[in-house]
């Protein structure tokens, strides 16, 4: 089992849930999280001051998949919906997971995850 965690733009949620569920891939976490890249945030303005916003809103996806070739589908449908071609498009990571256990059955491994 594999993990891929997704940090993406806020405006671009709906596309990447829409990518997700094209590919048949239903079982998605979201958060609305902060952060900031290489970028450091952008000059903006509150109340009529100048300041540096260093952490721009994101959406952070997690998805559990069973498969290499879940985790490839996964992150291209996320990278085609995600993409921008400018400076805080985001960024796709992906982990092995040890395990998983649905709490309701008592499943565990792939069968937990369908």
């Amino acid at each position: 089992m594999i993990k891929v965690e997704a940090i993406v733009r806020e405006e671009k949620m709906e596309d990447v849930k829409a990518a997700l569920s094209a590919i048949e891939v239903n079982g998605i976490t979201v958060f609305q999280v902060m952060g900031c890249g290489a970028q450091k945030g952008h000059p903006g303005s509150i109340r009529g001051s100048k300041v540096d916003v260093s952490l721009l809103p994101k959406v952070k996806f997690e998805i559990v998949v069973s498969s290499e070739e879940w985790e490839q589908k996964t992150i291209q449908a996320i990278q085609e919906a995600a993409f921008t071609g400018n400076i805080g498009d985001g960024k796709i990571f992906s982990y092995n997971l040890r395990s998983s256990m649905r709490i309701r059955t008592g499943e565990t491994g792939y069968d937990s995850l369908n």
